[in-house]
């Protein structure tokens, strides 16, 4: 099977051409375009991811999702991630099966965590809760995908008695990931409900996440369970030479990570450190067409992927720059991927 390519956003806040930043307004229709940029060049998944804070503007994926559906034909809808820890199973289950039949079958939800916790004090969940959350409603959310009455049972709500969710996905099964960023009990939760998994690679050598996908196998096959695919998400950037991808990602990526970095506790990123991530061997797929098809290829057939997802954005970097980010990533970084892996 070939190896889909996608696309990740969080909708980070950018500037515009005077250096101030836009209106979150502004970025939730930058994002509409972007995906409908990648879908008339070919490309395979846009994922939209969910966040809380200032510096990203979606919170409501799927209502991005569905402006998105409205204007594309083929390209692939769903979130990078769905935090379902802080939301409702059955209400993410609506939202997406809604999805579902507006796109023509085009929806996928990838469940997560999330990196960050705002959701929880907005939503009135408490962090002392973070593992029984999402481990109770993972359990009810893969209830859900097998259709029909759901009955179900657990500690953080009303029991359900054969219960119908609506609507139901017109064909099929919803296609449903789980998120990781890198804990074997996650990998192991992931295989448990037999779902495949969305290794979120954003540091490091990413094909030290080997030993992750080879769990999952392994695990699926243990539980009596069919394989299930892999995909990963990974930061990166392209533009016409290495040189001028690294010069302009660097400093609104490093202005993203010292933000973060000063709610967490992180050094501010320095340009040594992030040209050894911008290197082989490491996590940011920063560089010219063929310098990151050729990571690509490598990390694809080193994991056995069937997707790789470009996270595209970072930090206030302008839209401009990213339409021709993905110009290039459909355009030249996609085929040379394919060759690359089936001359392998």
């Amino acid at each position: 099977m070939a190896l889909e390519l996608g696309l990740d956003t969080f909708g980070d806040v950018t500037f515009d051409e005077t250096g101030a930043l836009r209106p979150h307004a502004r970025v939730l229709r930058d994002v509409v375009e972007e995906a409908v940029l990648a879908d008339e060049l070919g490309l395979d998944f846009i994922g939209v991811g969910e966040h809380h804070r200032a510096d990203f503007a979606v919170s409501a994926p799927e209502v991005v999702l569905a402006t998105i559906a409205g204007r594309t034909s083929r390209i692939h809808l769903g979130s990078a991630v769905t935090v379902l820890s802080s939301d409702d199973p059955i209400r993410v289950f609506e939202r997406f099966s809604t999805l579902d039949a507006v796109s023509g079958g085009r929806a996928e939800v990838i469940l997560g965590r999330g990196s960050f916790t705002e959701s929880f004090p907005l939503f009135g969940y408490r962090l002392e809760d973070y593992e029984v959350l999402f481990e109770e409603k993972l359990e009810l959310f893969a209830a859900l995908l097998e259709g029909g009455p759901v009955s179900w049972s657990g500690t953080i709500r009303p029991p359900l008695t054969g219960s119908v969710v609506y609507p139901p996905v017109e064909h099929g099964r919803l296609r449903a990931w789980v998120g990781v960023g890198g804990s074997p009990e996650s990998v192991v939760r992931a295989a448990r409900y037999g779902l495949p998994l969305v290794l979120a690679i954003i540091g490091g050598e990413p094909l030290r996440f080997a030993p992750l996908a080879q769990l999952h196998a392994r695990a699926l096959e243990q539980l009596g369970s069919p394989p299930q695919p892999v995909a990963a998400h990974c930061p990166g950037y392209v533009a016409t030479t290495d040189e001028r991808a690294r010069d302009e990602f660097f400093p609104h990526y490093a202005a993203m990570h010292e933000r973060i970095g000063r709610e967490r506790g992180w050094p501010p990123l320095t340009r040594a450190q992030f040209e050894h991530g911008a290197g082989p061997d490491g996590a940011l797929f920063v560089g010219s067409p063929g310098t990151v098809a050729a990571k690509i290829a490598r990390v694809a057939a080193g994991l056995g992927l069937a997707r790789f997802d470009l996270k595209y954005s970072a930090g206030p970097l302008p839209h401009e720059q990213l339409l021709t980010c993905i110009d290039l990533y459909a355009r030249e970084v996609a085929p040379l991927v394919r060759e690359q892996l089936a001359a392998a």
